[in-house]
């Protein structure tokens, strides 16, 4: 695909996918959403350790773009959040560890959008929004990840009422991992990349993949599921290494990468 507004760069075992849209405030338009899965499918599909969500600009993202609805018909405006919902799965189906790299606000979608990732760290100046609840259209699928994150009362709150909370707030409520002094931003999510990616490349994509379809199980099919998985991924070669290496004594040499399919091993 030919990318407008995204941008995809590599640093060794790190790809950042960044928002390249300032003068819109980087609002999750269609065409957008379209290059934002495209790119999260190539990423996953690399031999890359770990990706990165930023932005740039002014803003993190204002979410959807209201000229994608306006005067649309039921069928577009479906055809609109369903797009916007495989891009979400995508970022959580694919193996490597997303960390979110959130410098400003992030609204409606936005939120959404740091909400799904795997991983966020935040600096000090950011915000986050799902204001819907403060106009004429309610935040309901943006409402889905931030409730998986904050729980329901502090989910509710931030939709019925629709005011921003600020980053220390969103780290002690569960939406990111941490805050960070804006101008410590890039070490710390660095840092962040750098903990999350050590290991097998393959065991984390098990592992991620397995937690998501876990997670929203009552605990007698978690269970089940996880015993299934955490079986099968024993017989792995990266598995029996760090086996072996932990009884040796010695450091670890993994060599299975991460696959997209890494549902099972």
């Amino acid at each position: 695909m030919d990318r407008q507004y995204i941008d995809v760069t590599r640093d060794g075992d790190v790809a950042t996918i960044t928002l390249d849209r300032p003068e819109k405030r980087n609002a999750l338009a269609l065409e957008v959403m379209r290059e934002l899965t495209d790119a999260f499918v190539e990423v996953g599909r690399s031999d890359a350790l770990g990706v990165v969500l930023a932005a740039n600009g002014p803003v993190f993202s204002a979410g959807h773009n209201f000229g994608d609805m306006h005067g649309s018909s039921l069928v577009e405006a479906r055809e609109l959040f369903e797009i916007c919902t495989v891009m979400m799965d995508t970022v959580q189906q694919i193996p490597q560890p997303v960390v979110a790299k959130v410098h400003a606000l992030a609204t409606a979608a936005g939120c959404q959008l740091v909400a799904t990732c795997d991983l966020a760290v935040a600096a000090e100046s950011a915000g986050f929004a799902i204001p819907g609840g403060k106009g004429g259209l309610f935040c309901h699928t943006p409402l889905v990840a931030v409730a998986r994150n904050v729980g329901r009362k502090r989910a509710l709150e931030m939709a019925l009422t629709g005011d921003a909370i600020d980053a220390h707030t969103a780290a002690d409520w569960g939406l990111i991992n941490r805050v960070v002094p804006d101008a410590e931003l890039d070490d710390a999510v660095d840092d962040l990349v750098r903990r999350a990616t050590r290991g097998s490349a393959m065991s984390k994509g098990l592992g991620k993949r397995g937690f998501y379809s876990q997670v929203d199980l009552d605990q007698p099919k978690a269970y089940a599921y996880a015993i299934e998985l955490m079986a099968s991924a024993a017989m792995t070669p990266d598995a029996q290494e760090g086996i072996a290496a932990f009884l040796e004594k010695r450091h670890a040499s993994f060599t299975q990468r991460a696959r997209p399919d890494a549902s099972a091993p």
